[in-house]
């Protein structure tokens, strides 16, 4: 068996604003599959790995924030490892790795394969765990990576470099990360490959680099002292220090859609939502309106418009690699737009005041069936009045059956849940005080069995 290690993390702010830090790139449904159905990153990726003729055990290493859309969007068996904070790539790969075996029952010996969950690629990209599999069982060496056949001198990506240019798997001599252009032609006449940050071991080797950071007698207690671990990536932690290690090259598509440059690319769609765009000023241009409000562009050539509820952009495509500055200097440091596991939420306004008050006002809608889970807040008041639909609200536990028109008053502290009963119940909720943050909430989980 093949244990397959998918990391799902980063909140893809060069494809603002449509990804942020609830809606992540890997999330967006704005490619097509075959059938010509809307997918994600990550559905098409589960796409090609239930194609891959090789038994596969798959555990998805994320974070807590992207459980709800990993669970909403992949089906099937696989392992949830959920990190208790964020702390780049080698801790998080240690987690997975202590999971697989001490939860999951997984050999010392056993081949682990860890790749992104978002990479677009050909489907001989995910066959090639088979010769991972190979190069590791074979040992050839401790460490083998994927490196992609680089089909143009680019400066964004790491250089692997082998010591021949021949067979499968081969040494690897050194590494070169992101050269200029001059010496990206030069290594790539060298037969160096692209990392696409796919690695596989044997489990064994991994635990043992586990434990002389952090060594525990279960995954419950590796889980609680994860703020031990370095917090580095793994290409820097683990792969430049290992002193054995080869390369399996692939050739054939792949891209890291990380902006919308590359993304576009690969969108059948050219505008979606409520726009009008002149075909016959514009060129090579994408829009997406999800705002609700009539747009017209007109006059544009590569050139990407995106107006969401959290900030609209306006970018020629080739730029687009470069906003990550402007997009922290400007954009909200809370999405105005949320999916939950209950339903929705949008925020319609936000104020503060002399003396330092807020208030920040918000639209929920519950779907039918579902509660949010039985609160309070330590910052804020909160009031509610429900605008359409019925369900039931339970404040310090007092149950009370709500509709539209109904008024809810949530003082601070108070302990407070609702639930929507055969429609979705839509609620506007204005928030009062000096702190209003999403991190202002103690859960004590659902009222409502």
């Amino acid at each position: 068996m093949i244990h397959l290690i998918l990391l799902s993390g980063g909140s893809g702010t060069r494809l603002w604003p449509l990804s942020n830090s609830s809606r992540s790139k890997q999330f967006l449904k704005v490619l097509r599959d075959s059938q010509g159905n809307h997918v994600s990153m990550v559905q098409r990726v589960f796409s090609q790995i239930r194609s891959v003729n090789a038994d596969l055990d798959v555990t998805i290493a994320t974070c807590a924030d992207q459980e709800f859309s990993i669970r909403s969007q992949v089906e099937g068996d696989y392992a949830l490892v959920l990190e208790p904070e964020r702390r780049d790539t080698a801790p998080a790969i240690m987690l997975a790795c202590t999971h697989l075996a001490m939860e999951q029952g997984a050999d010392a010996g056993d081949t682990v394969i860890v790749m992104p969950i978002d990479s677009y690629a050909d489907q001989a990209y995910y066959d090639g765990v088979v010769g991972l599999d190979d190069a590791v069982q074979s040992g050839f060496a401790d460490l083998v990576l994927l490196g992609v056949e680089p089909t143009y001198p680019s400066v964004k990506y790491g250089y692997i470099v082998p010591g021949d240019t021949e067979g499968s798997p081969r040494r690897v001599v050194r590494f070169t990360e992101k050269p200029d252009g001059e010496d990206a032609k030069a290594l790539i006449a060298q037969g160096a490959l692209w990392n696409c940050g796919v690695f596989a071991f044997r489990l064994g080797y991994l635990t043992a680099i586990s434990d002389g950071y952090l060594k525990s007698g279960s995954f419950d207690e590796f889980r609680s002292r994860y703020a031990e671990l370095p917090k580095n990536s793994f290409d820097y932690e683990v792969v430049e220090k290992a002193s054995s290690i080869g390369v399996v090259p692939y050739s054939g598509t792949w891209k890291d859609l990380g902006t919308w440059n590359t993304l576009t690319e690969e969108m059948t769609d050219r505008a979606a939502g409520r726009v009008v765009v002149d075909g016959a000023t514009c060129s090579n241009v994408h829009v997406i309106n999800e705002t609700g409000l009539p747009m017209v562009v007109a006059g544009l050539s590569d050139a990407v418009v995106v107006a969401t509820h959290d900030g609209i952009l306006a970018c020629g495509k080739e730029a687009s690699a470069s906003i990550k500055g402007l997009v922290g200097s400007v954009a909200e440091t809370r999405p105005m737009y949320e999916r939950r596991r209950w339903g929705e939420y949008r925020v319609l306004d936000s104020s503060a005041y002399p003396g330092g008050a807020k208030s920040l006002t918000k639209e929920l809608v519950i779907a039918s069936g579902r509660q949010i889970s039985y609160q309070r807040h330590s910052y804020r008041s909160e009031v509610w009045t429900v605008v359409a639909g019925e369900g039931e609200v339970v404040l310090d536990g007092l149950v009370r059956q709500v509709r539209a028109g109904c008024v809810v008053n949530i003082e601070v502290g108070h302990m407070h849940a609702v639930r929507a009963m055969s429609s979705d119940l839509h609620i506007i909720e204005v928030q009062h005080g000096d702190v209003l943050t999403e991190e202002d909430i103690e859960r004590f989980g659902d009222f409502w069995k």
